[in-house]
């Protein structure tokens, strides 16, 4: 997918931002996953290069291996990376483990507030113990869990047509996860211009981290908490209570009645490749693809709209995006700091946004022209208000993992009850928090 520029909001001609002389120019490597933010940010930081005389470099790596690759190498206390955007899930690891340079008194020194922030986005990318003011990243690309659909197809008269005679309602955007299941169910195997479509692509993958995104942007909306009580890891009767054990009977329908076939082990990419082959009329995925999405010349533009999430009992979306931190086994962590510094920079920041990242910066987000920049500008702001997080623990790994397996397990390999599944998960949980003092 090609990124295209989506607006000229904020953007000026960046002039050289104070820094000071480096005692020496220095090759710094920036680590992240490989998809379209990641080409986008590489353009912008040729303008750090020409402020900074600093050379930068770049790790990318694809996201089913991102989480093996850069845990291993921080682990290992490698010197591959100076600069990390890591997931949100891995700030508590990066803290206590060491791998993380503490920015506190840095962002102090050089007047960076993080109160300048969208809130969602330090809570959840820089601080550790969580909601306390001890910073270990700068909030780099807010992102959540969102949907796109075939706006061609839904105001096409015949499909509303038939949509009106079978369930007595108008096709629209879902303002429910049981309507967006209904709608889903509807396009499941109908004939679209003689080819025979599908309702919805959704996040089954084992390997990862894809069931565990998909299935909560059904528990949250469900009420779905993780602890009865945040710090307590009291989680018999919030991990597995009516709720929960709903939603994810809900996910495990959308699943079985409104998917392509086949679709047992889906992530980002089979979710776009679904949509952008006219295979679904729906698609969940991070709101990151949504500016290539809507440049695609063949599903794009007038063909495709965006909503947020829909609420079942509140509202909830799964929280993607990452903060960029300081490797501490890094030899060059004066000039990564520089980076940290010009990337904070609210006109670095308008940028951003315009070449296709997600700036988190209020200055940005805040903007009069910000919902207007975009067709799913204002849907990114909405979906941000109300996103929740998986587990920030340093087990993070060991519980993704349990989650991973019990949900797939339900969901695609039909083992079980979503009850016995959840109360599986609760003991393999508990285990985990047992080992490590917690419980």
């Amino acid at each position: 997918m090609n990124l295209r520029k989506l607006t000229s909001v904020g953007v000026v001609s960046l002039a050289a931002a104070g820094f000071t002389n480096a005692a020496q120019a220095e090759d710094l490597t920036l680590c992240w996953a490989a998809w379209d933010p990641a080409n986008a940010l590489v353009e912008l930081s040729k303008e750090f290069e020409e402020q900074s005389g600093h050379t930068m470099h770049f790790e990318f790596v694809p996201w089913p291996n991102f989480a093996d690759r850069m845990l291993n190498e921080l682990n290992s206390g490698g010197k591959l990376c100076d600069l990390l955007i890591g997931d949100s899930q891995w700030i508590g690891g990066g803290a206590e483990n060491g791998h993380y340079v503490k920015l506190n008194d840095f962002f102090d020194k050089e007047g960076i507030s993080m109160s300048d922030f969208a809130p969602a986005t330090v809570y959840a990318y820089s601080t550790w113990p969580k909601g306390t003011p001890n910073y270990y990243a700068l909030p780099a690309m807010g992102d959540a869990n969102g949907w796109f659909y075939r706006k061609d197809w839904f105001s096409r008269d015949d499909i509303r047509a038939a949509y009106k005679q079978a369930t007595g309602q108008e096709l629209g955007e879902p303002k429910t996860q049981k309507e967006l299941l209904q709608i889903a169910q509807f396009f499941q195997e109908r004939e679209i211009d003689g080819k025979k479509v599908y309702g919805a692509a959704i996040f089954t993958e084992r390997g990862s981290e894809g069931i565990t995104m998909g299935v909560t942007s059904a528990l949250y909306p469900w009420g779905f908490e993780y602890e009865n009580t945040p710090g307590k890891y009291d989680m018999e009767g919030a991990v597995n209570s009516p709720e929960a054990v709903e939603a994810l009977e809900f996910y495990k329908e959308l699943y079985e009645t409104a998917t392509p076939p086949g679709y047992t082990n889906s992530y980002m990419g089979e979710s776009l490749d679904a949509f952008k082959s006219g295979q679904v009329a729906m698609a969940m995925n991070w709101f990151a693809f949504f500016p290539g999405l809507y440049a695609d010349p063949n599903t794009g533009g007038d063909k495709i709209d965006f909503f947020v999430n829909p609420p079942q009992n509140v509202p909830g979306s799964t929280l993607g995006g990452q903060g960029i931190s300081v490797v501490s086994y890094s030899d060059k962590q004066e000039a990564s700091l520089e980076y940290i510094k010009w990337f904070a920079d609210p006109k670095v920041q308008a940028k951003w946004w315009s070449m296709g990242g997600y700036s988190a910066h209020n200055s940005v987000l805040g903007s009069d022209t910000f919902e207007d920049s975009a067709p799913f500008a204002g849907d990114f702001l909405v979906a941000m208000e109300n996103v929740k997080d998986f587990w920030q623990e340093p087990t993070y790994a060991e519980l993704l993992l349990a989650m991973q397996k019990r949900i797939h397990d339900y969901v695609v390999a039909d083992q079980g009850t979503a009850k016995e599944a959840l109360d599986k998960l609760i003991e393999d949980w508990t285990e985990v928090f047992e080992d490590e003092g917690k419980l």
